[in-house]
C-alpha cells in the first residue's frame, strides 16, 4: 500500500512540476516582445505537452507533436520571422542577464528530478513498466492496428486525408513555379 502511495505521490509530482512549466512557457509566450523568444517559448511548451502525452503512456502522440509541432511547425514560424525581418539587428540583441540565473534554477530542478527518480529505486521503476500496470492504449502498435485495420471505420478517412496534403503541396508548389 505505501509503495503505490509513494509512486501515485512521484507521479503526480511531476505532473505538477510539466504543468507549471507549461503554464509559464505559455505566459512568457506571450507576454515577451522578441518574436524568436516567444517562439523558444512556444517550443518549451510543446515539449512539455509531450511529457505530459508520456506519462499517459500516449507515445505515438508524444512523438508527433515533437516531431510535427516543435519540428515542422516551429520551423515554418521561425522562417515566417526571418521572412518578415522584423527590423534591425538591434531588434534581435539580448537585453539583461537572466540567462545564467535561468540556467542554474533548470540545473537544480533537472538534478532534483534525477535524485527523485534515484530514490525510487529500481523495483519501482520496473514496475511502471510493467505492461500489466500500463495499457497499450497509446503505443505506435495499438494505433497502427486501429488505424489500418481493414474492418475498422478509420482506413478510408485517413487515406483521404493524406491525398486531399498531398494534392495541397502539389498544388502550392505549382502555384510558386508559376510565380518564379
Amino acid at each position: 500500500m505505501g509503495r503505490g502511495l509513494a509512486i501515485l505521490n512521484w507521479s503526480l509530482i511531476g505532473f505538477w512540476i510539466m504543468a507549471i512549466i507549461s503554464v509559464c512557457s505559455a505566459v512568457l509566450m506571450i507576454a515577451n516582445k522578441n518574436p524568436v523568444r516567444s517562439a523558444l517559448f512556444l517550443v518549451l511548451g510543446f515539449m512539455m505537452q509531450a511529457l505530459l502525452y508520456l506519462s499517459m503512456s500516449a507515445q505515438f502522440i508524444a512523438a508527433v507533436q515533437i516531431i510535427v509541432y516543435a519540428g515542422a511547425i516551429m520551423v515554418l514560424f521561425l522562417f515566417v520571422i526571418m521572412l518578415l525581418n522584423i527590423g534591425s539587428p538591434e531588434a534581435l540583441k539580448e537585453r539583461g542577464g537572466l540567462q545564467a540565473p535561468a540556467a542554474v534554477v533548470l540545473a537544480i530542478v533537472f538534478l532534483l528530478l534525477l535524485a527523485g527518480v534515484g530514490a525510487l529505486g529500481g523495483s519501482q521503476i520496473n514496475h511502471l513498466m510493467n505492461p500489466s500496470v500500463i495499457p497499450n492504449y497509446g503505443t505506435v502498435d495499438a494505433i497502427g492496428k486501429t488505424i489500418f485495420d481493414p474492418s475498422k471505420p478509420w482506413l478510408f478517412p485517413f487515406e483521404a486525408t493524406s491525398i486531399l496534403l498531398l494534392i495541397g503541396v502539389v498544388g502550392a508548389i505549382t502555384l510558386a513555379k508559376r510565380r518564379l
